[in-house]
This record gives structure tokens, sequence and C-alpha cells, in this order.
């Protein structure tokens, strides 16, 4: 349909237009991740019943991978990239283990993968590169949600590979019982000596209810097999505090938080100048649902967050530590949703959502930073259309669209083509490009027999450059990377049919997606194989430090599968005994049949449970493949076995002021074996952790 002039004519361009259509029967069945409505109830895991269970979301139409609380609290990861790195599909870039380790899904990573906190994108630089920590800390987190396929175009084309959500009550979404709750927790670790806490406090006083965290994690250079990774330490630090005002016909809530972190970079250069990142954060959200008593309108819900962002990459010099580059980034995001009442039709029932989407950032760099990359600016606004019609309370189908605007501004640097500094120097100007990717998806969700549901979704998804991957010229020392963009790079493509099976309920729960990907103009960084030092002139000259890294685009095909499970097998003395068992891979090669760098390898995995009311223990063991598909001037990475175990007991405590307590012990790496991430540029100077203990604890009142 066409758009208003009005919305053709907003200073901000296009703007947004929305529309979600779920069926009336499956509208209550759909995962909240799709509506985002407030969560009824607190979760599962806090009772304890269902620790460690795998959850299913069988109402959707991509894979949706759900880590509740317990889950985080038990796998004490650091980093999203740490918490979800042994999930299928899904790992960590492992660039500085504990501090900057950003999620990779499906092979794919950065601008390709949105990072979000509640809906508001994480508003960093974590995407521009490796080195650049996301500030968001699982110890904030209530919940982590990854999301791939059509859901992903409600939040944007960045999202093209998947959406990381994090969820948490920062801002209320639910009106509690009178009175105050809260937790404690905190846990200690052998491998790099660790210590992390976090307290979480919630409340209700009449109308309002209000919220309150701080967490703090202190660790030092951690064990690998035969010593310890030098200069990853890492130290982090945060807080916030948000209010919500509840009415008859919804709700409006805001919230201030900050992120704070100091962390080294591993690596042979990095540890010998003492590299490290001084990061902060400062964040103010605001969400809220507006219900109406209305034959057309049902509710109308909106997002809006802006952050200051910086951080700078220091050195140790001759007189302690200097500030080689620094980072500053303005940014804010908002979103606006109105849901319709169902719709009857003679094919079946409708609901629709309406909504509008902005977004702007500006990107301040000086010192090395600004031989890197300039001051860029970047604006967007978006339309999508996403539906879903449920033919019968079985049978639903979904239809998305999605159609952007986007102006990238900043520096281009126009290098010789062999990217030789022997060649001649580069030429710079002031550049602004403006993209309108669109985007489509169609699925079909049909219950079967047995408690399992069937999906199979097609969607083609266009992506605008970012401004690092037009706009690069220069050295990174903190990733020991030179990196040149291309200015002239078009919008990368990608068409994906994707099919699914799943199983949510009952003693074995199932899920299972193979999916198959063509992109037009892949954007990727190509290592040359050139080396430089800090100018251009020096690349290619050889000994340089940093490799060279050229932004390059190519026409790619991915497939792949995920597979991951659990059976519940039968009674064992007063608890339930089963098993489990996970597998994934994917495959990426170029039109020209080369393969795309830095894949993930084949992973197979499994283990044993056992559980009851208090109990809960596990051992697993994950098998990583050698990856031999490798790029140009990549190296090959050796397989490797990652055994786990842990155990967990949780008392309740009816005859004092807390609720719970639990204790658990964690192991992980206990074979100490030698593991390189395949997907890491720094895979064969950087080992993961080796042997760690973890003890942890948790208190609610």
């Amino acid at each position: 349909m066409p758009l208003p002039n009005a919305f053709k004519s907003s200073s901000l361009g296009l703007l947004a237009l929305s529309i979600l259509s779920v069926g009336a029967q499956a509208q209550m069945a759909l995962p909240e991740i799709l509506i985002e409505a407030p969560r009824a109830a607190p979760e599962a895991n806090a009772t304890g019943l269902t620790e460690g269970q795998l959850t299913v979301i069988d109402r959707a139409f991509v894979p949706v991978t759900v880590v509740n609380q317990g889950d985080i609290q038990r796998n004490g990861g650091a980093t999203l990239g740490d918490q979800l790195f042994t999930l299928p599909g899904i790992t960590g870039n492992s660039f500085a283990p504990g501090a900057a380790n950003r999620p990779v899904i499906r092979g794919l990573d950065n601008a390709r993968v949105r990072i979000q906190e509640n809906g508001i994108g994480a508003q960093d630089v974590s995407d521009l590169s490796e080195d650049h920590a996301v500030p968001i800390d699982p110890l904030a987190a209530e919940r982590i949600e990854v999301i791939r396929g059509p859901a992903a175009l409600r939040f944007g084309s960045a999202a093209i590979g998947g959406v990381v959500n994090v969820t948490n009550e920062r801002i209320p979404t639910r009106l509690g019982p009178e009175g105050v709750s809260g937790m404690v927790r905190g846990s200690l670790s052998s491998a790099d000596n660790g210590l992390d806490g976090a307290a979480q406090v919630r409340g209700r006083s009449g109308n309002w209810a209000y919220s309150a965290d701080i967490y703090g994690r202190n660790s030092g250079d951690y064990a690998i097999p035969g010593g310890r990774q030098a200069n990853s330490f890492a130290n982090a630090f945060g807080g916030s505090f948000g209010a919500s005002y509840f009415f008859d016909s919804g709700y409006v809530g805001a919230a201030i938080s900050q992120f704070r972190s100091l962390y080294g970079i591993p690596g042979v250069e990095p540890a010998a100048n003492r590299t490290r990142i001084d990061l902060i954060q400062t964040r103010i959200t605001s969400r809220g649902e507006f219900r109406f008593d209305s034959p057309v309108i049902d509710t109308v819900r909106f997002w809006l967050g802006g952050s200051l962002y910086r951080h700078n990459e220091d050195f140790l010099g001759a007189a302690g530590f200097e500030t080689a580059a620094t980072f500053r980034q303005k940014e804010i995001e908002g979103r606006v949703e109105s849901q319709f009442r169902p719709l009857a039709t003679p094919i079946g029932t409708l609901n629709s959502v309406f909504g509008l989407q902005f977004g702007a950032s500006s990107l301040g760099t000086s010192g090395e930073a600004g031989g890197l990359l300039a001051p860029a600016n970047t604006r967007t606004a978006a339309a999508f259309l996403f539906n879903e019609l449920a033919f019968t309370p079985s049978t639903r189908m979904q239809a998305a669209f999605r159609i952007e605007s986007a102006r990238v501004g900043g520096t281009e640097a126009l290098f010789p083509p062999d990217y030789l500094g022997s060649s001649g120097a580069p030429v710079e100007q002031a550049q602004v490009r403006n993209f309108t990717p669109m985007s489509v998806s169609l699925g079909l969700l049909q219950d079967l027999p047995f408690g399992f549901v069937g999906s199979l979704t097609g969607q083609y998804v266009e992506r605008a450059p970012r401004a690092q991957e037009l706009f690069s010229k220069g050295p990174h020392e903190a990733s020991g990377t030179f990196e040149i963009g291309d200015p002239n790079l078009r919008k990368e493509a990608a068409t994906t049919i994707e099919a699914g099976l799943r199983r949510a309920q009952g003693p074995w729960r199932f899920d299972a997606t193979a999916y198959y990907t063509r992109y037009s103009g892949f954007i990727y960084k190509r290592l040359t194989g050139a080396r430089c030092d800090e100018d251009f002139a020096s690349c290619g000259a050889g000994g340089g430090e940093l490799q060279q890294v050229v932004f390059s685009q190519q026409d790619a095909t991915f497939y792949g599968a995920e597979l991951r499970g659990q059976l519940d097998i039968g009674a064992l003395g007063n608890g339930t005994i089963g098993v489990e068992a996970q597998y994934d891979f994917v495959r990426a090669r170029f039109a020209d049949n080369t393969n795309v760098p830095r894949i993930p390898p084949h992973r197979l995995g499994g283990g044993v449970y056992w559980r009851n009311d208090n109990w809960f223990a596990r051992m697993t063991l994950l098998h990583a493949f050698a990856q031999n598909d490798t790029a140009s001037h990549e190296t090959s990475t050796p397989g490797y076995n990652l055994l786990n175990a842990e155990i967990s007991y949780r008392m309740a405590l009816k005859s004092s002021p807390f609720k719970d307590v639990t204790l658990g012990l964690v192991g992980t790496n206990l074979l100490d074996e030698t593991i390189r991430n395949a997907v890491s540029f720094r895979k064969d100077e950087v080992l993961m952790p080796g042997r760690n203990v973890r003890l942890f604890a948790t208190v609610r009142f």
C-alpha cells in the first residue's frame, strides 16, 4: 500500500508503518517476544521446579532460543557471548573472553546481529570492532531471547542474522503486591580468581512500581592450559533505577542506568603494550502501554531510549597509561505500535498492530580512532508489515514487510586498488550515502500429531551498509587490524528458506531447524595478507604489526541446521533423570567457491541430568570438530571437547524474611582442553579459558 504523503515529506524521511496480525485463538499462545506483553508472573525457574529444563517456543514461526534467569545464573558467563556460546547456532567472537565477546548467530556477527535490552538497541560500538564490549551485563538480565527470521524484521534490517534481546524489569511492566521483594547473588571462580555480585529490589506503593539493581564483577587474567592468558583481566560495575505508574488502562515507566567497564585486550602485541579499554555508558529508557475500550484499537505501546557512550583505548607508555584512541557515541531510538481488535475475515481472524520506528546516532572519534574512522552520523526510519492469519486453530500463516530509509554520512577514503602503500596515498572527502532497504517474509505454522508443531518460512531481507563498512580508513591497535572500508558498497540482500519442527510439552522437548540462505552482495572483512604499521604508506612493506582488513562484497551461500532436545527418561529416587543432545553446523561459501572467513565448525554434544524440587545436577560434553574450511590467509582450527558439570540445591525458607536460598557448584572445561574459537580474529594468540570451578549463591526475599 502507498505511504501517505505526510510520511514521505517528514523531516525524518520515511517513517514507519507496521501491521502485526495474529489469529485470535492463537494470540494468547504467541511468545511474548512477538507482542511484548507484560509478563503475568515470575519465571517458572524461580521456583526451582523446572531447573535446567529446555524452553521451546513452539508457537513461533522461527526458532527462538530462551535462556531463563536460573540458566543465566548457573552459566555464569560475564558477557552475552559467554552466556550463549554453547547453544545450537550461536557462539561468540571471543576477542576478549569475559569482557568483549559478542554473540555470533549462524556465522553472522557485528552489523548483522542486533543486541537490545527490553526492545531498545544496545547503543554502543560493539558492532564496529570485535574488541569493543557490549554494555549489557548478564548480572542485570532476567531472560535472554535469541530471535531469528521474520520476527526480527520488527526491530530492523540490521537484525538480518538475528536479535539478542535481554529482558528485565528495570522499567516495571507488572504491578505486583504491595511491599518489597528482591534478590542478592554472587559467585567465586577459580580460573580467573573472579568475584561477582548483584542485588535487585522490586517494590510497589499504590499505583507505583519501582525497580533498582546494582552489580559488579572483578576478575584477573584467566587460566589456560599451561599458564595464564596475559592481559585478560576484566572489571565491570553498573546499576539502574526505574519506576512505572499504573492506571486502569495501562502504565508509563522510565529508567536510568549506567555501565562501566575496564578490561584488557589479550594477544601477543596488546599484552606487551598492556592495551586496555575503559568504557562508560549512561542510558535513559522509557516504555508504556495504553489499552482502549474501542471497537478498532486494542492497545498502543511505545519504547524510547537514548544514551551517551564513551570508551578510551589505553596503552602503557613511558609515563604510565596513555590514551591512544577514543570513541564517543550519542544515540536515540524510538518505536510506537498500535494493536487493533481482532478482525473476522472469510478465511480466518486477524489481529493487527500499527507502528512507527526511528533512530539517530552520532559517532565521534579522536586519537588513533580518528585515523580509523572519522566522525559519522546515521539516521534511520522504517516501516514494516507483519501479518499472521489463523485459518484454523491449528493452521496459521504469517506475512511480513519492512521498508527503511537509511542515511549514513562520514568521510570516505579512496585507496589504490591493490591496497599497497607504495601505490599512493588515499584521497579523503566528505560523503553521504542514502539507502532504502526493503524486506518481506512469508511463513506457515502447522500443528502436527503427538504435540509437534511444524513451520516453513521464506524471507528476503535487505541491509544498508554501516558507517564502519563504508568509511573505515586506518589502524586499530586494540584489534590488531588496519581496516579499509569501501564507500561504494551497495545494499546487502539475503533470501532464506527455513523449516522447523518443535515439541514444547511433555517428557520429550525438541527443537530442530534447517535453513538455506543466498546472499547478494555479502559484506565481509577480507584479510589481504598485507601487514601494516600506523599509516597506509607502511602497508605491504613487510613486518607490520597490523593485519590489513578490507571490507569487501561478494555473493555467498549459507546453509545449516540446529537441533536440541531433552528427554525425561523417568523417575530415579525422588527425582527425574533425563538425557539431552544437540547438534549444529553452518556451511558458507562465496559464489567463486571459496570459503567465507571465520565460520564456526560442526558441533555435537549431549549429557545427562537429574532434578527434583530441590536438587539439580547435570553433566554435558560438547565436541567441536576441526574447522578446515577456511578462507584465504585464514588458519585452520583444531577441534576440542568441552566437558562441563554442575550441581545446585535450592531450599525454601518458610520461617524467615527470606523466600529461598540456592547454592551451586559448576565446573567448566573440566578436561582443561586447549580451545581455540574458529570465528575469532585472534584464535592463534588467544585461548578460551581452561579448567574453572565456580561457586555461586542466590538469596531471594
